[in-house]
């Protein structure tokens, strides 16, 4: 069910570690990750390969383009591996729903954070929030929010079971966004961590930076898991 973009208002536990980190998100953050990649250079973080046990379809799958493609028949798996709760997720980066649909199989509440509108590293470059919005419109446990990802951090205190980013796929965006999540969520993933390298560096500094492990699944253009 598509409903207005209101922001989140909870109180965060973790408000006071995040502002030790990174007080705006949208300023002393990009000072951080490059006083963090010279760190990076001396001190080689530790990816360890994601092997599913098992693979099952989750019982929606959406008929659209997409590269999320063959991730979704891991959720199953990589959520009860890691114990990963199943009340709230918040996913930036939406596209056409493909991987909102899979994740709303298994957790209470969605919430998809996108411009709709592609970017430079994208085919789509239309406007699509509408028609995404139609696509998931009966999924009762689905929350669509046009928003920048930077508009969202600046203003959402709560806390998630698991966040996914799929933003655009430099390395200070991804960092940016990811460093937030990671802060917000014990379980991230970040989708293209082997089409982009900008991506899987990002994510490695925030495993250094925060002391999560590095889980990397290859297929499907790479899925990184922070936990």
């Amino acid at each position: 069910m598509v409903q207005p973009s209101v922001m989140p208002r909870n109180l965060d536990p973790f408000s006071e570690i995040a502002s030790q980190v990174a007080p705006n998100p949208l300023i002393a953050i990009t000072d951080l990750w490059e006083s963090a990649l010279h760190d990076l250079i001396a001190s080689e973080v530790p990816v360890l390969p994601y092997v599913p046990q098992r693979r099952k379809l989750p019982s929606r799958v959406l008929r659209v383009r997409t590269a999320w493609k063959g991730i979704e028949s891991i959720l199953a798996d990589l959520i009860q591996r890691f114990d990963v709760g199943r009340g709230r997720c918040l996913e930036f980066g939406v596209e056409f729903g493909y991987s909102t649909a899979a994740l709303s199989c298994f957790f209470d509440e969605v919430t998809g954070v996108d411009l709709f509108t592609g970017d430079k590293h994208t085919v789509n470059q239309r406007d699509i929030f509408s028609e995404t919005s139609k696509r998931l419109s009966g999924f009762r446990n689905v929350r669509l929010v046009c928003s920048d990802y930077r508009r969202w951090i600046a203003h959402d205190v709560s806390l998630y079971n698991l966040i996914h980013v799929d933003i655009v796929h430099t390395f200070v965006d991804t960092f940016t966004c990811g460093l937030w999540s990671a802060l917000h969520a014990p379980c991230v993933l970040f989708h293209d961590t082997v089409s982009f390298a900008d991506v899987r560096r990002a994510v490695s500094t925030i495993a250094l930076l925060t002391g999560k492990r590095f889980y990397n699944f290859e297929e499907s253009n790479g899925l990184g898991i922070l936990v």
